[in-house]
């Protein structure tokens, strides 16, 4: 993965020439200087955000290197899924997918696509939306503000998480400066020590200062930069869900409603139409020709 290479790259080079020019005392210091710091930023996360956003920011340090969680087979699913809730609705109602969309762990449709089903945001807007549409389909601009609603919800705790780790990065280089502070007062209390010595303390000292930079602009800092890049890509899932349900509430067929969501969607992102046999779109080479 590009990230993960990335960091073996930074790494490499920092860490290496901190070992060629830091010396022994240097590396001598950096554990508890790590530590120093490293605890500080993680009470720093905890004591400015909620306990859902610090998890959140926290867990965007691991995503950060997996990447976004909906592939293009995710997307196949989905137009899957939703073809078949709205072919049912339109052979026989809404009340054929009501099942579907009350307990949708215990749903055929659903069990297809079982990321979809793990996924709380995904799956909750799917089901929310066609209950309403289901309650009043003389309004379906209602259930398109629901979500619109949800999704604006959803990325703003996300987007809170994404602040928090971007705020992490600025505080890191005074987290920095607080832990070389706390060694040169170490140090001025061996101040009647050979020039060797203090030389040595000194140094270990402005490690903090090395290692609060470091942090912030070489690992924190595009961390938090490619999470906000993730947070933005699995927003597009839940707009192709809305785009989906929108279209067909005012009055598109399964089959463009799915089209159209498809088309929107980037290329790396769109599935082959040969391959979405269960969502039944009609491919364009099957339509009949003019007659010449």
């Amino acid at each position: 993965m590009l990230q993960l290479a990335g960091l073996v790259i930074v790494l490499l080079l920092v860490g290496g020439g901190l070992a060629l020019t830091g010396g022994p005392a240097a590396m001598h210091a950096l554990p508890f200087e790590l530590a120093l710091i490293g605890g500080a930023a993680i009470g720093t996360v905890m004591l400015a955000n909620s306990p859902a956003v610090a998890r959140e920011a926290f867990a965007g340090f691991v995503r950060a290197f997996k990447g976004a969680r909906w592939k293009k087979a995710d997307y196949a699913d989905l137009f899957t899924l939703t073809g078949g809730l709205m072919r049912a609705v339109k052979r026989r109602g809404f009340v054929a997918i009501e099942a579907d969309i009350e307990m949708p762990e215990e749903s055929a449709l659903f069990q297809a696509a079982p990321r979809i089903l793990e996924d709380a945001p995904a799956r909750t807007l799917i089901c929310d939306a066609f209950r309403l549409m289901a309650l009043d389909l003389s309004d379906p601009q209602r259930a398109d503000q629901r979500m619109m609603e949800a999704i604006d919800g959803h990325m703003a705790q996300r987007a809170k998480a994404v602040g928090a780790l971007q705020t992490l990065a600025d505080a890191l280089p005074a987290l920095g400066i607080v832990a070389a502070v706390l060694g040169i007062i170490r140090t001025m209390g061996a101040i009647d020590q050979e020039p060797a010595i203090l030389g040595a303390m000194i140094g270990a000292a402005l490690l903090g200062t090395f290692l609060g930079v470091f942090l912030a602009y070489g690992l924190v800092g595009p961390i938090a930069a490619r999470y906000g890049q993730i947070v933005e890509e699995e927003a597009v899932f839940l707009e192709t869900i809305r785009v989906l349900i929108r279209s067909f509430g005012e009055g598109a067929a399964p089959s463009l409603a799915i089209e159209m969501a498809r088309t929107t969607l980037p290329l790396a992102l769109q599935p082959d139409v040969a391959g979405m046999g269960g969502a039944q779109v009609t491919p364009l080479a099957g339509a009949r020709r003019p007659a010449a």
